[in-house]
């Protein structure tokens, strides 16, 4: 039990000092591996678990589903997105917010990245906001909130990454996806709402004209329709993810070619920054498999499970007080980095517990969501006080009623676990 905590120190102490998160996982699991088998079998172990974790066929649709988001982003998708919904509701009284959270759920499923999509937003719907009189506060917030849809929407790189690391279903997470992220968007198109009637930060926008609301439309719905297809073919039980994903990447290069939104040099750089992400998720994986591999021959796993099934413990308290630690990891830490630390403990626990699977990868990155927006330290608004010069302290402020919707949504999908299943259980096998 000593060298787990020195083994957990370590990777602490490795990620202080910036490591990447997979390398320090990775050091710190093989340096544990040799401290509890020795070195030639620790390097054996290495070998074997490093090739296995990352050579598995449900690999393949993590670079597919990111080289689509690449390819369908490299044409504007953000500004197209937000001008269409702005086009047909930006005249109402918040308006404008409202249709940057719209585009948010379609950049969701484009870019898979919480921060990444917070950064664009702010730079497609910050400057309209703005414009048009909104207060700098609750530009900030809508922006920042509106990239935590990434996580939930399918499909959803993070929801990948937990199926794999913990063997559930990416084809059922990513349809149990799809009314989490529905009611995550609604909470927050009724906060801006409520906001706009009961205060002076949401004017009206520009006149609706129903001519250039359709026409900026046509740019976005064949993106849309390619999107719907995709999830469609998981759904309907006519295509692995991995396929649906190889359909995804074809559509969106056709797409760009008749759009005309993709040149050479965008293919180029759009290949170029999937293979980057795909490394560094792929790392995280394989890496994280080590530091399961060390786990498992301490038997710190096996520990965790005799206490919570000795526990007096409810099952749902260890479930809540696993859920505020993934809260306080969340203002701190990146999704993924989250998952490859937490999960070999978290997630047999969770299954000793007989919750289901599926459910759970709802719950956590969810969770995992809600920390990016928490201060002191929530790194979605950090990106986007940064992307829009808006006061730190002022988006922090922005954001409290969309926190307080976030959780009251988490608590409502923890309590109600059918709004998180039923798709799934009715998919075609």
């Amino acid at each position: 039990m000593l060298s787990f905590f020195l083994v957990v120190a370590l990777t602490a102490g490795l990620m202080l000092i910036r490591m990447p998160i997979a390398f320090a996982v990775g050091l710190a699991g093989t340096i544990g591996l040799a401290i509890q088998l020795g070195p030639s079998p620790a390097l054996a172990v290495l070998e074997r678990s490093y090739y296995q974790s990352a050579s598995g066929f449900i690999l393949v649709a993590i670079p597919l589903f990111v080289l689509m988001a690449h390819l369908l982003t490299a044409g504007n998708v953000t500004r197209r997105a937000f001008i269409a919904c702005q086009a047909w509701i930006g005249h109402a009284r918040g308006g404008l917010a409202m249709a940057a959270v719209g585009a948010s759920v379609l950049l969701a499923a484009l870019i898979g990245s919480s921060t990444a999509s917070t950064a664009a937003m702010g730079t497609a719907a910050f400057p309209e906001m703005r414009r048009y009189g909104y207060s700098d506060r609750l530009a900030a917030a809508v922006v920042s909130v509106g990239g935590t849809l990434t996580v939930v929407v399918p499909p959803s790189i993070v929801l990948v990454v937990y199926g794999v690391l913990t063997e559930t279903s990416i084809g059922k997470l990513f349809i149990a996806g799809i009314v989490p992220g529905i009611l995550t968007a609604l909470g927050l198109v009724a906060v801006v709402r409520f906001t706009a009637v009961t205060t002076d930060q949401a004017p009206k926008g520009p006149p609706f004209q129903l001519r250039k609301a359709i026409s900026e439309t046509s740019h976005v719905w064949p993106i849309t329709l390619l999107i719907v297809l995709v999830i469609g073919a998981i759904y309907g039980g006519l295509a692995s993810p991995s396929e649906a994903a190889a359909f995804g990447v074809l559509g969106a290069l056709v797409l760009g070619l008749l759009q005309r939104t993709i040149s050479a040099n965008g293919f180029s750089k759009a290949v170029s920054a999937s293979i980057q992400a795909t490394v560094m998720i792929i790392a995280i994986i394989a890496c994280s498999a080590i530091f399961a591999n060390y786990l498992a021959f301490t038997r710190v796993t096996q520990s965790i499970l005799q206490a919570v099934n000795t526990s007096d413990l409810p099952h749902y308290a260890i479930l809540m007080l696993i859920v505020l630690v993934l809260l306080i990891m969340g203002m701190v830490m990146d999704q993924l980095a989250i998952l490859s630390l937490t999960m070999p403990l978290a997630f047999p626990a969770i299954m000793a517990m007989d919750f289901d699977p599926v459910w759970f990868g709802i719950i956590v990155t969810k969770t995992v969501e809600i920390g990016l927006l928490t201060p002191p330290l929530g790194l979605n608004a950090y990106v986007a006080a940064g992307q829009t010069k808006v006061p730190l302290q002022a988006v922090f402020k922005g954001l409290i009623p969309f926190i307080a919707i976030d959780i009251v949504i988490l608590g409502i999908l923890i309590a109600f676990p059918d709004l998180i299943l039923f798709l799934p259980d009715m998919m075609m096998n």
